[in-house]
């Protein structure tokens, strides 16, 4: 069984320690190197994965000329996705994209571009906690019929609150860090808008059937301290009717510790049921036609190599079948194209249609 060579390239996102994790503890995986032009950003990841010092590079181009990966996992700044995607495929590596998929519609497609020929997959995470993969198994079953609505509500307390693996910082750190992140800087992409978004109008689309939106509406908080929003709410309506999603930074808890109230997850409201199925927790709950009181369903212990992003792109290439679902290139793309039209509508304060142009929208 070949041996599959991985490289980190740029950790501004914290989940790269996770998505490394996930290669370290892949039997037909190795990570030959990491790369960020901050030194101290890598120094964990070389630490908890046993990197050794020459396999840890500040230079980007070298890291991957010297180690000659297979896949590359890549976590930049939203708005450099796409620039940083261009870098890396000349070295034609497959390409394990953090999510979201880009900070518009036109570097989504810049992406899509530059890994043509190669295996692209946008990793959201969500896509991998087992009450929404059952919530989706129940939708694709017939239980509830056809989905007509979907609510989100999801965040957690901030992006500085925590490290990878979810280690938590603290207030002092937070409010320190605030005005250096690229998180709250919008010429790197940064609010909750642009980081969580893309969750629920991926999942959404995969769970509506990739349905035509016609019209969305979006509102962002506005705080005058800093440049990007901490809370946006964004209607899209459908054929089927209206759908909401609602990105939060600064919720009570985090809902991997505590679920907070409002809860973090989706709604779905089917034509004969409905079902909600909330991050972290183990069961989803239905109602149908023939039992409207309600009943709870154990969520689907996943197994491999639908566990996680990494042995599942590895799988998908060993076995030459596209990459499907939220981390699909064509069903992220449609998340994008909501992304970018809810950003135009809270920047311009009215509803946008589709027929307008909605894509190109450049931030900062």
């Amino acid at each position: 069984m070949k041996k599959w060579k991985i490289v980190g390239i740029n950790f501004a996102h914290m989940h790269m320690g996770d998505n490394l994790r996930m290669a370290f503890n892949h039997p037909n995986a190795e990570i030959v190197g990491i790369s960020d032009e901050d030194p101290e950003k890598t120094k964990d990841a070389a630490k908890n994965f046993s990197i050794p010092p020459d396999r840890v590079y500040a230079d980007y181009w070298k890291c991957l000329e010297e180690t000659k990966p297979d896949i590359a996992i890549m976590c930049p700044p939203t708005a450099e996705h796409a620039d940083w995607v261009e870098r890396v495929a000349p070295y034609g590596v497959h390409v394990l994209l953090e999510k979201p998929f880009a900070s518009t519609l036109e570097e989504a497609d810049r992406i899509a571009a530059a890994t043509k020929g190669r295996y692209l997959a946008v990793n959201w995470p969500l896509a991998w906690y087992p009450p929404h993969v059952t919530a989706k198994r129940l939708v694709d079953e017939g239980m509830i019929g056809r989905v007509k609505e979907v609510s989100f509500y999801d965040g957690n307390r901030g992006p500085l609150w925590h490290l990878a693996d979810k280690v938590a910082t603290d207030r002092e750190s937070v409010d320190r860090r605030k005005g250096e992140s690229w998180f709250y800087q919008r010429k790197y992409g940064g609010g909750s808008l642009l980081d969580y978004l893309g969750y629920g109008t991926t999942l959404g689309t995969w769970y509506l059937g990739d349905a035509e939106p016609i019209e969305v509406f979006s509102v962002t908080d506005e705080d005058g301290r800093l440049e990007v929003d901490e809370h946006s709410i964004t209607i899209v309506r459908y054929p089927t009717g209206l759908s909401k999603f609602e990105t939060r930074w600064g919720t009570f808890t985090d809902p991997w510790t505590h679920q907070p109230q409002p809860k973090c997850g989706f709604t779905l409201v089917g034509e004969r049921g409905t079902i909600s199925s909330y991050d972290y927790e183990k069961t989803v709950r239905v109602q149908t036609a023939e039992r409207p009181e309600g009943f709870e369903v154990k969520a689907d212990e996943l197994a491999a190599p639908n566990r996680n992003p990494v042995e599942y792109l590895i799988d998908r290439i060993e076995r030459g079948l596209p990459v499907e679902g939220p981390l699909s290139p064509a069903v992220s793309r449609r998340g994008q194209l909501l992304v970018d039209a809810a950003f135009r509508s809270a920047g311009e304060k009215r509803p946008v249609r589709f027929g307008e142009k909605s894509g190109g929208l450049r931030h900062g």
